[in-house]
């Protein structure tokens, strides 16, 4: 077979048709290496094994899915692991990356599925005691594969069949045949591509698990083919330290993209936050409330998640009021605080304000909005909001409240939970009777949902107060 020679760079993965000193495309220097490349004449010779097909004509795929009992886990990936799929997960350093997929090969091996776990970055030895430390499950369907040689796993494949495949990490093997280093653009991909045909295989299809590591820009390092080339990619965010984890999908070919998947990771590894709205609210004793707390419900994905937000609204004696929001963006807060001064007749301009939420959830919905600026008239006016109370709308600078998506969701959301009235903007939604257990009160401005809520006499009293105080400092500083 005629045969020509390419030269390929192991730092960009670009092509050249002869060897030079800096690759033209990355201006890296002594990048290119020499590879063999059938020429046109054996490409044109190579006989078709298949012939093309009327889509009409094309069979379904029986693409069955591993349900594992990490439910989280499934939620995300769009049910279960495909299994014909391959998968790349990548996070930070420290995020519980093996862990969980250790949880994973735990939970799949004991629905009597085979599972090889080859890893190129622990010792076997050190895997078996972080399994020991985490898990008590079985063994007996979980082989472990501690090398970097892709050739070597890919031998152990044939050899074990199994039915899970997981790699850690993809950046850390290599293949014989070619001379560059791990972690380069050409070994990433060869040894993915080789990967891929183990997953596709039409005979013996099988569920594939990579870890791809991140750089320091969030990114899977490597090549953007790599992403095209899986079936998913699914990102674990988190930091040392921090009990939540959250799991997304930026590309799902068997799911939804918007679904996220909430862990606590503890001694034991990643628990499954089954019950979301239960994890991001305080439970409190019945009848127990506390100032400067409201309840909310946003969206994750397809899922209506109810959110505690807690506001401590101090005096200031500084020029400059301090206002700090771990949860949601700066601006958007002192554009809520404006507005609650303006439109809701509350004075903050002596005032730090501080803004979270349990359990450290960001808010990037407006639907939280209302629920943001009653959790600081509460704080304010040190009353507490009923327990049993949502606040579901956004806020015009207008002070009018307005409509938000997938409204009848979250009302069901909140019915599930128990809740017994929620504050919405007029108009929002066609037919509130189908809600039998849930008050829904409809109203048009902010202003109105602080006298409903009987908040305006403790308001003013809060604003002669300060007042007061500040004669009465003036009448010291003459003294």
């Amino acid at each position: 077979m005629k045969t020509k020679v390419i030269y390929r760079c192991s730092n960009c993965g670009s092509e050249s048709p002869k060897w030079l000193g800096k690759c033209p495309k990355c201006e890296e220097w002594n990048t290119l290496i020499e590879f063999e490349n059938p020429g046109k004449a054996a490409v044109s010779a190579n006989k078709r094994k298949t012939a093309p097909k009327k889509l009409s004509e094309v069979l379904p795929g029986n693409s069955d899915r591993i349900v594992t009992s990490i439910h989280e886990f499934n939620r995300v990936l769009g049910g279960g692991i495909v299994k014909d799929s391959i998968i790349i997960l990548t996070a930070r350093p420290g995020a519980g990356k093996s862990t969980l997929l250790l949880q994973v090969a735990d939970d799949v091996a004991n629905k009597g599925f085979k599972v090889l776990y080859a890893s190129a970055e622990e010792s076997d030895s050190q895997i078996k005691n972080r399994f020991d430390r985490i898990l008590q499950g079985s063994k007996s369907n979980i082989w472990v594969y501690s090398d970097t040689s892709m050739n070597h796993v890919l031998t152990s494949i044939e050899e074990l069949d199994p039915d899970l495949i997981i790699i850690d990490s993809i950046q850390t093997f290599v293949l014989e045949e070619y001379n560059s280093r791990p972690g380069s653009p050409i070994q990433t991909m060869e040894c993915a591509n080789e990967l891929l045909k183990i997953a596709k295989n039409s005979s013996r299809p099988r569920a594939v698990i990579m870890v791809g590591q991140m750089t320091k820009d969030d990114e899977i390092a490597g090549l953007r083919a790599l992403e095209h080339l899986v079936d998913a990619v699914l990102i674990l965010n988190g930091e040392n330290g921090e009990e939540l984890r959250g799991a997304w999908c930026s590309k799902n070919r068997f799911g939804s993209t918007g679904e996220i998947g909430f862990f606590s990771m503890t001694e034991q590894g990643m628990i499954s936050i089954d019950n979301p709205s239960e994890f991001f609210m305080t439970q409190r004793g019945a009848g127990q409330t506390v100032s400067g707390s409201a309840l909310t419900v946003i969206k994750e994905g397809t899922r209506p998640i109810i959110v505690e937000i807690e506001s401590l609204v101090s005096k200031s004696f500084t020029p400059y009021p301090s206002r700090i929001a771990e949860c949601l963006r700066r601006d958007q807060l002192n554009t809520l605080i404006s507005i609650l001064e303006q439109r809701g007749k509350v004075n903050l301009y002596d005032k730090n304000v501080v803004i979270k939420t349990t359990g450290g959830l960001q808010i990037k919905e407006q639907s939280a909005s209302l629920a943001i600026i009653m959790c600081i008239v509460s704080s304010v006016i040190d009353r507490a909001i009923p327990s049993d109370t949502v606040f579901v709308a956004d806020v015009g600078l207008t002070g009018e409240l307005k409509k938000v998506p997938s409204i009848e969701a979250r009302i069901r959301e909140i019915d599930r939970m128990g809740f017994k009235r929620v504050y919405i903007a007029k108009n929002s939604i066609r037919d509130a009777s189908k809600f039998k257990n849930v008050e829904i009160v409809e109203l048009n401005t902010l202003y109105e949902v602080i006298l409903n809520l009987n908040m305006k006499a403790a308001a003013k009293t809060e604003t002669e107060q300060v007042v007061n105080d500040f004669e009465l400092q003036h009448f010291e500083r003459m003294d």
